[in-house]
């Protein structure tokens, strides 16, 4: 009988070494799927919440996810033998016990961080060169530039002032055009000075190529008109500020990551009761060519279904439809803003799973 039953007594040692070298592997690449879908599910509901929180004067707040340490233990024990009294009754027993334990780091971002993150305007340096990378300069504008040279963007100061010039729009509308057309161009320049060692800031150029396209030849002479541009120019410097630019440059003003989330926050179309009670102020109407809000933000008393993203503020449920494509992509490209306007030279967001089996 011992010869008969001795492979059994090598399975609990198979099974259990065979659990300990499969937990791994097997659980990386869901664990990576889905802590990716959480850290940006959760970074789009606090941006939201933000843009909520400020169009009723409320404090925003913004907390980083530092570190995910997420631990697996496996344990497996099974037993067989056979009794000494009997030959044909064997005994034995079997359990499995699996734990998870997940651990989530938070940083708040306060102080220095905050200022450089939140209060500093995004540089046309690190603004424009994403309109190379496909991303629509039109939308982009609307989110990230309060003017032009002279040419003023909507803002959150409501009445007159808040519309914006519809001249902006009719610019934008037409940098887009000729954005799909190829004639739209973003070149950096990188110098240093005369040593050789210290770095001088990059140089932004915009360019508007020339074309014998009979329908495309009017707005380019339209765009190079709104710009100040002489139009046998092509190409025209970039530079930081508002007012009226010299020959051979545009003043672009951009926006603070705050000023971004201000503009979204005060085109909310919120219930009446909330503005006649001084809870906040009247929604900003757009004038012009675009009259649609960048980012159109539903407010409904009952949870909203098939959502993009949504958060709650003051018993109301505030949420960003999925079938939207255009508010989705403004709200992806903020997104892309305040991840680009992060300063700190500390780690991103370190996942670490320990597995024990």
């Amino acid at each position: 009988m011992i010869r008969i039953f001795r492979p059994l007594r090598a399975l609990p040692l198979l099974l259990v070494a065979g659990g300990c070298s499969t937990i791994g592997p097997t659980r990386l690449d869901q664990d990576q799927s889905d802590y990716s879908r959480a850290v940006t599910s959760a970074g789009k509901q606090q941006t939201l919440l933000n843009v909520v929180r400020l169009r009723y004067a409320d404090t925003p707040g913004f907390l980083d996810t530092t570190q995910l340490i997420s631990g697996y233990q496996l344990q497996r024990n099974v037993s067989l033998g056979v009794g000494t009294y009997s030959a044909s009754r064997p005994f034995g027993g079997a359990a499995v016990q699996f734990q998870e334990s997940p651990t989530f780091t938070f940083q708040p971002v306060t102080g220095d961080a905050y200022a450089q993150s939140f209060l500093r305007p995004l540089p046309p340096g690190n603004l424009l060169p994403l309109v190379l990378g496909g991303l629509p300069i039109d939308v982009l504008f609307r989110l990230a530039v309060q003017s032009v040279n002279l040419i003023s963007n909507a803002g959150a100061l409501g009445g007159d002032a808040g519309r914006g010039s519809p001249v902006f729009f009719d610019l934008i509308y037409d940098l887009r055009v000729l954005q799909v057309a190829g004639l739209l161009g973003i070149q950096l320049e990188h110098s240093t000075a005369a040593n050789g060692k210290e770095p001088v800031a990059d140089r932004v150029y915009l360019s508007i190529a020339s074309t014998d396209n009979a329908a495309l030849m009017p707005v380019v002479r339209e765009v190079r008109r709104l710009l100040g541009m002489a139009q046998d120019d092509e190409r025209v410097e970039v530079v930081y500020g508002g007012g009226r630019p010299r020959r051979g440059q545009i003043r672009l003003l951009t926006r603070t990551i705050l000023g971004v989330l201000g503009q979204i926050a005060y085109q909310i179309d919120v219930p009446e009761d909330d503005i006649r009670s001084g809870r906040t102020r009247p929604t900003i109407k757009l004038i012009g060519r675009e009259t649609r809000p960048i980012v159109v933000v539903h407010v409904t008393r009952e949870r909203p279904e098939s959502v993009f993203s949504w958060t709650t503020y003051n018993h109301k449920y505030y949420w960003i439809a999925d079938d939207d494509f255009d508010s989705k992509l403004a709200f992806t490209m903020l997104q892309i803003l305040l991840e680009l306007s992060k300063t700190s030279k500390g780690p991103s967001t370190i996942v670490t799973i320990p597995v024990n089996g």
